[in-house]
């Protein structure tokens, strides 16, 4: 088995010519800076998390099986240079784009922080260290799919988004938002990568406030805690200022409830004991 890389959460190695394994880590990242410190149980969860989604879904995908409780087997594709960003709510990123002008919504409503849109909407963006959103026209002229690939890609990843949508809901959770990959196998496009805390937002229902920030059952409860120390802030300047920005160290109590909210998401998502 060969080593290839070394991403944000997972490593990946080479099987054969047809498949990967790919290994999930404790590791974790925020606003695209790697910390030091780990977060218990988190790569466990995230690759069970990819095994109950890739089973669960309806769609064509890359998995092949679970070889432990860390790693998984998958079809080797070509990735398409483009993530699927799905959003159902109005929160994240999104808000600044917003009312910088940069995005428009159905029937240019202005909603209040966390409220659910009309709809779901399409809303991907580059692959890169700092992805750029992208629309219907920037993505074909920057050659990342085709028309007929975006058209593809936008109807399934909100069909996606809406069937994880419903199941989040019987587990008693709001889904936020959602991000997929997708690559090919021969000349179809497949579901790949890996889905779970770290691809999407997830909020318990029973507390969902309009206006307020949401109780995270995913990575968000980190971002929260980076932009209310003034983190995000910094790692903004160092990047202005051309330099790579320095990860804090993660309070004890925060790495707790990271775990605890991480296996908390998955045992009520799936049904299933950690």
């Amino acid at each position: 088995m060969k080593f290839l890389t070394s991403g944000k959460v997972k490593d990946v190695y080479e099987i054969d010519n047809d498949n990967l394994l790919f290994k999930f880590s404790d590791r974790v990242s925020a606003y695209d800076v790697k910390f030091q410190d780990e977060i218990p149980q988190k790569g466990k969860v995230l690759c069970k998390f990819a095994e109950f989604w890739f089973e669960e879904l309806d769609v064509e995908n890359h998995f092949v099986k679970a070889k432990s409780d860390t790693e998984i087997i998958v079809k080797k594709m070509q990735m398409l240079p483009i993530e699927c960003v799905v959003r159902g709510y109005f929160y994240g990123s999104i808000i600044s784009r917003y009312e910088k002008g940069e995005i428009s919504l159905a029937n240019n409503i202005s909603p209040d922080l966390a409220e659910k849109l009309p709809a779901p909407i399409f809303d991907p963006t580059t692959k890169s260290t700092h992805d750029i959103p992208v629309n219907r026209d920037d993505a074909i002229a920057r050659n990342l799919v085709t028309p007929e690939e975006f058209d593809w890609l936008s109807q399934k990843s909100i069909e996606i988004y809406n069937k994880m949508a419903g199941i989040a809901d019987n587990a008693g959770f709001i889904l936020a938002d959602l991000k997929l990959e997708f690559g090919k196998l021969g000349d179809k496009i497949t579901l790949g990568d890996s889905i779970g805390p770290d691809e999407y937002r997830l909020w318990r229902k029973d507390l969902y406030q309009v206006g307020k920030i949401q109780e995270a059952y995913d990575k968000q409860l980190l971002r929260d805690w980076l932009t209310v120390n003034g983190y995000q802030k910094q790692f903004d300047e160092a990047r202005q200022d051309g330099k790579d920005p320095i990860a804090p160290f993660i309070p004890p109590e925060i790495i707790d409830k990271m775990t605890q909210r991480y296996i908390t998401a998955y045992e009520r998502t799936t049904g299933k004991t950690l």
